[in-house]
């Protein structure tokens, strides 16, 4: 393999000083002990004192010693001459061409005890512990690299020479993968090994091969899509491909190179030694079992929800069309009815005088239209299904064959129906034996005849729709999957949960039994009543309207903030300081700034690198984020923008972890920003779907007119802290309920910043999610849009509230919680240490009907949070104030979205859900990079003004924001280049404002 993996800064800055060392590090490791001193004090001479003083704090810092000892930064001469009282530092300037440096070099190794990198056992200890890390999967070289050098430093071990370590981990590394591909490997016979291979061979003529056929996925929601997504899945199990489970292969390296097999062509796959090559096919056909599973789940889910919502639409049809006929057989009896109820007409009279107003003919067809019309609401619904029986019927039986559905106790009355389904599917006359707890009571009279036999094709219906319901709320189940996999199977077991309690407890700041916990929230609950009544009478805000019989609580509405003078000043001078700028040219001065390209890996795990890669890497950024493809960036006459080099690097190097890793790097950036830090912390974050068409076919997107019209579409949700960077995303179908990904985006993100206060629109919040945030130690604060039908609950049924009582008549049952309590800290705690998937979490938890009783008891335990939220929100303006502020930084962040996003009509054009993700991750990036950007010429044009006298208000700075591109050219010119000092990190010069230029 390369061992050229290090960059040219890289392989400088080993061993050597990168500007001075921090307070924290002169503290650490340049402070003089009395041994230290008593070793310095018998030199002769200061600047023998300050030189040897220099070395041995070197050698602890680096690890190394230095050809010029005295070529370090000033701060640390400064601070070991401060110790040694030495005052004249040009005094040690004959140290560094003197011999005396030798020997003093020698005698720190001796008294200090470094050795050598070439001593056997140091060899043997080194290779040991970083041969464990990289197997367990952390296996980028640059990194191991500098944990190598850690290690060294750490144990007193002077480091070799740059490209001998450089060689020692590529050699390493050499050893985990051949490693990973003979465990890989081991357990394949020669039979598998030939229909592996055969997977890469094309054959009659085809272009594609094999493999190419098994790694697309449906694209349509059909029968035959659905048949021939489980003919895929049956392919993939009938290799027979497991995994060996004595070698205990860490699922990321699986992972990994599954990836590389889903990515790569079969001739680069063809062409990768025989060892690699088959670790490669097993690793993606032990992960593509659980995509294809999930792959022909999807397919089922929209096909489910097709077949019902057509036959709920066609009952509304039918209804509609017979409301006319129905109104006049109706009034024709009203008529006659009106006779009968008349009392001035004779009984002996009535019949001659009601044939005589209506006819018996027309009285009969008015009675017979009713009996018709008027019918229960389920009729032409169920005759809309069964019409699509056939339908059903193509792909039932291989649904029943190949998957293999597990559930929990909610969803066993479907696992008792399907089986009897698989079973009698096949049979002319089935047996009268169905289990019959799935009929539910809508479904008895289609289901059951008037002998009580079983209805086949309604019975199939009655659990299809069973099914549906089941797999939304997760109460049913498959493995191996990534998205419909059991959401409980990685909670924390009895004995690890025992050791792992009291940890978790400490760190969320909860007891391990209910009482504490419970009484502090009842005092808290108490106190904040007593105190927001007793505002009420000088809140102008909050008054009660009388509704019928009861009185709502009404919330005014927050009156717009005056933008005073200064503030529209400083803003306009700011904007107009701000440099013209081409997208290109911004994302290149930004990868120059914080070196972000350096996340961006090949996927084959390999060290692959290309002269401007980072130059590649960007322009595949803008092509994505921009949604343009590729063309308007390709360049014939350079290398890094050739038409095969963006190709290559958007295959092998633009992914999920790859984005994540940069966008981290991405917020550090902004975090570290003094102006980023006026805006806010990093403490508070806001969560808010952005709406994309996706006008291709996908069946990884959904209806909903409101936003795709008549098409599908995809909802984009992301978390943007208060610094106005973008932590997290995450793509879901259709317009899914936001509190159903937000806990989900809020675990998952992995950036610095640790919001722990979360604002959302009113539609993302529910009991269960006020209860799993404060659970999880963050203070959720959604903006409440209509107090008026906000629940207000107490504990204390007796307690005195003042003119809250009214609106607080929910008693909250304390009861309902502490049974469940510890059940409630453990689903925490594995939520917190990532073991179980918040998103499926969510599903199980909110199902509104029939939940479940730890549900039931998170939900009751979130009410109390939830009055919390509502009695401060009404009661503190600066807090609804705060909250619509950040929730407008999300929607300016959209803004810009949308203005980046502007090819193909900002429509997003991809079939399958990892394009989706990485599209709009690369989005993600592209914004970031431009909040960045902002940010810190905004900074220097505050610096530019202050120094200028111009008056710069902190309260005015508060209300800046960097979510402006007016000044970024994102169309027509697309020149990736920028000046050299740019490039070497320095800013552009300011605009002057009075001028256009």
């Amino acid at each position: 393999m390369p061992v050229s993996f290090l960059s040219n800064d890289q392989r400088e800055n080993y061993g050597r000083y990168v500007g001075p060392p921090s307070p924290h590090d002169l503290a650490r490791y340049f402070h003089l002990d009395d041994t230290d001193h008593a070793l310095i004090a018998p030199k002769r001479g200061a600047h023998n004192r300050l030189g040897f003083a220099v070395q041995l704090a070197t050698v602890r810092y680096l690890g190394t010693f230095l050809e010029d000892p005295l070529a370090v930064p000033q701060p640390v001469l400064r601070t070991l001459a401060k110790q040694l009282r030495i005052e004249a530092l040009d005094k040690a300037n004959p140290y560094s061409a003197g011999e005396q440096r030798w020997e003093h070099a020698t005698e720190i190794r001796a008294s200090y005890g470094y050795v050598e990198f070439t001593e056997p056992l140091i060899a043997f200890r080194l290779t040991r512990w970083l041969y464990a890390l990289c197997w367990t999967g952390t296996d980028r070289p640059s990194v191991l690299f500098e944990r190598a050098t850690t290690w060294l430093v750490t144990h007193k071990v002077l480091l070799p020479g740059c490209t001998t370590l450089e060689r020692y981990v590529a050699r390493l590394r050499t050893r985990v993968e051949e490693r990973l591909w003979r465990s890989l490997g081991s357990g394949i016979s020669l039979d598998q090994q030939t229909r592996l291979e055969g997977l890469l061979v094309s054959s009659g003529g085809s272009r594609n091969s094999p493999l190419d056929r098994l790694r697309t996925g449906p694209v349509v929601a059909s029968s035959r899509s659905m048949s021939l997504a489980l003919m895929r899945l049956q392919a993939v199990r009938e290799l027979g491909i497991r995994l060996p489970a004595a070698t205990r292969i860490p699922a990321t390296r699986v992972a990994a190179l599954a990836r590389f097999a889903d990515a790569a062509k079969s001739s680069a796959i063809l062409r990768l030694p025989v060892l690699r090559r088959l670790a490669t096919l097993v690793a993606f056909v032990h992960c593509l079992e659980a995509s294809a599973q999930d792959d022909a789940l999807e397919v089922l889910e929209v096909i489910l929800r097709e077949l019902f919502g057509d036959a709920v639409k066609a009952d509304k049809k039918s209804r509609l069309r017979s409301l006319k006929d129905l109104d006049e057989a109706a009034a024709t009896l009203a008529s006659a009815c009106q006779m009968l109820l008349d009392d001035t007409v004779p009984d002996a009279e009535l019949r001659k005088q009601l044939f005589a107003r209506i006819s018996p003919d027309a009285l009969a067809l008015a009675l017979a239209g009713v009996n018709k019309l008027v019918r229960p609401t389920d009729n032409v619904y169920y005759q809309e299904l069964d019409a699509k029986y056939k339908t059903v019927r193509r792909f039932l039986p291989a649904l029943a064959e190949h998957i293999h559905f597990g559930a929990n106790a909610a969803g066993g009355p479907f696992i008792a129906a399907f089986a009897w389904l698989r079973a009698n599917m096949m049979v002319k006359r089935p047996d009268n034996d169905a289990p019959r707890e799935i009929i539910t009571k809508p479904w008895q009279r289609h289901v059951l005849r008037e002998d009580d036999a079983i209805d086949f094709h309604a019975y199939t219906f009655c659990v299809l729709s069973e099914l549906r319901i089941a797999l939304r709320r997760r109460d049913v189940f498959v493995a191996p999957s990534w998205r419909y996999a059991d959401p409980r199977a990685g909670l924390l077991d009895s004995t690890e949960w025992e050791s792992t309690r009291p940890i978790i407890c400490r760190t969320l700041g909860l007891s391990a039994v209910p009482g504490p916990t419970l009484t502090a929230l009842a005092d808290e609950l108490d106190r904040t009543y007593h105190a927001v009544a007793a505002r009420l009478p000088d809140n102008p805000a909050v008054r009660f309207e009388k509704v019928g019989d009861k009185k709502e609580l009404v919330l005014s509405p927050l009156d717009k903030m005056d933008e005073p003078a200064s503030l529209i000043a400083l803003r306009a001078k700011v904007t107009g300081m701000l440099p013209r700028v081409d997208l290109p040219e911004l994302i290149l001065e930004i990868a120059a700034r914080t070196r972000f390209t350096d996340a961006f890996t090949h996927i084959s795990e390999r060290t692959a690198r290309a002269s401007d890669l980072h130059v590649s890497i960007c322009a595949v950024l803008m092509a994505e984020a921009c949604n343009t493809g590729p063309e308007p960036l390709t360049r014939g006459d350079v290398s890094a923008l050739k038409r095969d080099r963006l190709s290559w690097v958007d295959q092998n190097y633009l992914r999920d972890d790859t984005i994540t890793a940069a966008n981290i790097m991405l917020v550090a950036a902004q975090g570290r920003s003094a102006l980023a830090n006026v805006w806010g912390g990093g403490e508070v974050a806001s969560a808010d779907g952005m709406r994309f068409v996706v006008p291709v076919r996908s069946v990884h997107s959904g209806p909903n007119p409101k936003y795709f019209g008549v098409g599908r579409g995809v909802t984009w949700y992301n978390l943007i802290s208060n610094q106005f960077s973008g932590l997290n995303d995450i793509t879901v179908p259709g317009t899914l309920r936001d509190s159903l990904v937000l806990l989900a985006v809020v675990l998952e993100q992995q950036t610095d910043l640790q919001p722990t206060q979360i604002m959302t629109d009113t539609g993302a919040y529910s009991d269960v999610v006020f209860g799993l945030f404060r659970l999880l130690g963050y203070r959720f604060s959604p903006r409440l849009a209509d107090v008026g039908g906000t629940r207000f609950w107490r504990i204390d049924s007796k307690a005195d509230y003042g003119l809250l009582n009214s609106v607080s008549g929910h008693n909250i049952s304390l009861q309902k919680i502490e049974p469940h309590w510890d059940d409630m800290l453990r689903l925490a705690g594995s939520l917190k240490l990532g073991r179980v998937p918040a998103a499926g979490i969510m599903r199980t938890l909110q199902v509104g009907e029939r939940p479940t009783r730890l549900a039931q008891a998170i939900a009751e335990f979130g009410r109390i949070d939830k009055t919390l939220h509502t009695l401060t929100y009404i009661d503190d303006e600066a807090k609804r104030r705060g909250t619509l502020t950040q929730l407008n930084r999300g929607e300016g962040r959209h803004s810009v979205a949308r203005a980046v996003f502007h090819g193909k009509r900002g429509e997003l054009r991809q079939h399958y859900r990892e394009g989706q993700e990485d599209q709009l991750g690369a989005l993600g990036l592209v914004l970031n990079m431009i909040v960045l950007w902002n940010t810190s010429y905004m900074e220097a044009a505050l610096n530019q003004l202050r120094a200028d006298g111009f008056e710069v208000r902190d309260e005015d700075v508060a209300r800046l924001s960097p979510l402006l591109h007016e000044h970024i050219n994102m169309l027509g010119r697309y020149s990736f280049s920028v000046p050299d000092a740019v490039a070497k990190g320095e800013l552009r010069p300011l605009r002057n404002p009075a001028s256009d230029e």
